[in-house]
């Protein structure tokens, strides 16, 4: 480029140091684009731009010190050159002109050539680095146009030089001065040569990990949706086979009585499992509406302040009488002072799936407790029972869709939707749900929900 070709090595290195991507990272995207914006051939460009920017600043002064005014004409020239593509390329989104710089380059170096020393001068030391920069800004379609050039040109000087070496310049002497100019040269090529390499392969390396980032969250989600159609399809084949059952058996049992003629006995044994059936259909009913709801639009939460103890009552009611049919006792202790803050029917869906999950899988003369404490900031409501508890190998996928169906004490069929209602429902109002449970002991389901401090 240059008489000089550079500035001193010591200067050179704490150049190369203040340049140091991983200390001015956020800067330095900054200055180069955010990939979200820029291609990757802009991004390495205006690395490349700044780095010959900073370099040239160096380079301006030094040369001038040193009383080699084309060297510091020719930095200028450049340095100008690529912050002018460097701007426009940046914040006006115009693609920069990598043949204004690759023929820049050319006739800055064929007069270079000829007033720093020619053959003996530190131009042809340059050449290469920066033809390489060509290469990093230009499409691959170019680069062997500017190979060819380049050779070309630097043949062309050459033959000149050995046919008229009067044209050459020897602006110092052999020896020191020599000595000076290619040591200080030096520099310049490496340090083009570590930015383009180090850019383009943290730039690789960075988009690869995307992109197999990318592949593996794909493959991720494929496996999960695969899963969850296959769980889905099974979950529609049991629940219109278990919606079917009752009909069928109410049918059954209408065509018994008009062509038979059935004591009051065995009426009230038919009768009594026909409920049993229909009220299980009905809560599987029930959560299927609730589930398909939230699967197709996410539902309105109306968290306000209410009191629990009213809010619950008349579900607890409810429940208390079913248990009372199974021949379960179902307590329940709730401080009329608690204020939660929730969705009223979210949080009767929840507790209701609760007490009913515990007196499905409770014995007769089986015991289920509800209490609720308000522990810093936030109640804690409990549903306890002493039924027949959660084997460990089905506690880590209890709140998921259960593919196969469970059964409770009195062959209560189900398919798992009214857990996973509750942990979706408790969370859409920024609460929290847990269980602790021994097999063959019982089960203990506890909710967290924001309250106010008594």
């Amino acid at each position: 480029m240059s008489q000089n070709a550079g500035c001193p090595y010591n200067k050179t290195i704490r150049c190369l140091q203040n340049l140091n991507i991983k200390k001015l990272s956020p800067f330095w995207f900054k200055l180069t684009g955010e990939t979200s914006s820029f291609t990757l051939e802009s991004r390495i460009f205006h690395s490349i731009a700044i780095c010959a920017i900073v370099l040239a600043g160096f380079y301006i002064p030094y040369n001038l010190f040193a009383g080699l005014n084309v060297a510091a004409l020719s930095c200028l020239i450049i340095g100008s050159i690529f912050f002018y593509q460097y701007y426009y390329s940046r914040y006006y989104d115009k693609k920069h002109n990598n043949i204004i710089l690759g023929l820049t380059g050319l006739l800055i170096f064929s007069v270079n050539y000829f007033a720093n020393s020619g053959i003996n001068g530190s131009t042809d030391i340059i050449w290469p680095a920066y033809l390489l920069l060509i290469f990093a800004i230009s499409p691959y379609k170019h680069h062997l146009t500017w190979l060819a050039i380049y050779i070309l040109a630097f043949v062309i000087l050459h033959i000149v030089e050995y046919y008229y070496p009067a044209l050459v310049q020897y602006p110092f002497r052999a020896g020191k001065g020599q000595f000076t100019d290619r040591v200080t040269a030096f520099p310049l090529p490496v340090i083009a040569i570590y930015f383009i390499i180090t850019f383009i392969k943290r730039s690789y390396d960075k988009e690869k990990a995307m992109v197999e980032l990318k592949n593996k969250e794909i493959t991720l989600q494929k496996g999960l949706l695969e899963q969850s159609n296959a769980e889905k399809s099974k979950l529609m084949s049991i629940i219109s086979h278990d919606m079917r059952a009752p009909l069928i058996n109410i049918q059954n049992y209408l065509e018994l009585l008009n062509e038979n003629e059935l004591d009051n006995n065995q009426r009230l044994v038919l009768e009594k499992d026909l409920l049993s059936a229909t009220n299980n259909t009905m809560q599987m009913l029930s959560n299927l509406l609730y589930w398909t709801k939230s699967q197709m639009e996410r539902p309105t939460v109306n968290l306000q302040q209410v009191n629990l103890s009213l809010v619950l009552k008349s579900t607890l009611d409810m429940e208390k009488a079913l248990a009372v049919k199974k021949g379960i006792s179902l307590n329940y202790d709730i401080d009329d002072k608690i204020i939660v803050v929730a969705d009223t029917d979210m949080l009767q869906l929840v507790v209701r799936n609760l007490v009913n999950n515990a007196i499905k899988f409770t014995q007769k003369g089986g015991n289920i407790n509800i209490n609720a404490q308000v522990l810093a900031g936030s109640c804690k409501l409990t549903v306890s029972d002493n039924g027949k508890g959660i084997a460990i190998a089905e506690q880590e996928n209890i709140f998921r869709i259960t593919v196969d169906p469970t059964f409770g004490t009195n062959n209560e069929k189900g398919v798992g939707l009214g857990l996973m209602l509750c942990k979706e429902y408790i969370e859409r109002q920024g609460g929290s749900i847990g269980f602790e449970s021994i097999f063959g002991r019982g089960s203990s389901f506890f909710v967290f929900i924001a309250a106010k401090p008594l």
